[in-house]
């Protein structure tokens, strides 16, 4: 696709993969955040999940399991903290995926429950959700069922902050391709 690029449109491309460079780190909040919808309701207003607790996973970018880690269990390093740590530490240049597992519920006023509280149930339901979070995490391929986290699990979906982030990568491509003239190779 840029083998064929106009000298100004190879320029372009330069610019803008150093402003994609640059971009996550570029914060207006104090408190950057980590969003997240509901995967049953995408337009709904986006949760902040930075402060949960509970299991996560990092992988490459060819969503190759790297490490699996845990947030908020006897410390006060919640989910953003450990995945900000993890972009310093020996992992920073390993992984560049994440999913995570979390034990907070969110409230009907979209903020996080208070620290989850163990609840009575039966070893089988407990069962039932180690063995959906490591099908989660580890995709095997020959578990073709799936886990079965029951039906008081909500699944959500990340959210990019575009007034924190701006366009996703490919909206401002096409973006910058327009504003320039181009017709982006059509």
């Amino acid at each position: 696709m840029y083998a064929n690029a106009q000298p100004e449109a190879a320029q372009l491309l330069a610019e803008i993969l150093i402003v994609l460079a640059l971009q996550p780190w570029i914060r207006a909040t104090a408190l950057p955040l980590l969003l997240g919808v509901p995967a049953t309701n995408k337009k709904s207003d986006p949760i902040n999940f930075r402060e949960q607790q509970g299991g996560y996973a990092l992988y490459d970018s060819s969503f190759k399991l790297v490490y699996v880690g845990q947030a908020g269990a006897n410390d006060k390093r919640r989910l953003f903290d450990r995945l900000k740590d993890h972009r310093k530490d020996a992992l920073a240049d390993r992984w560049s995926l994440f999913s995570w597992f979390g034990t907070r519920w969110v409230k009907d006023d979209g903020d996080l429950a208070a620290v989850a509280i163990g609840a009575h149930t039966t070893v089988g339901a407990v069962l039932n959700h180690i063995e959906a979070i490591l099908i989660s995490t580890a995709e095997p391929p020959y578990n073709r069922q799936g886990g079965k986290f029951g039906n008081g699990v909500q699944k959500y979906l990340q959210h990019r902050d575009v007034e924190e982030l701006g366009l996703p990568t490919n909206d401002m491509i096409l973006s910058l391709y327009q504003q320039n003239g181009m017709n982006n190779g059509k």
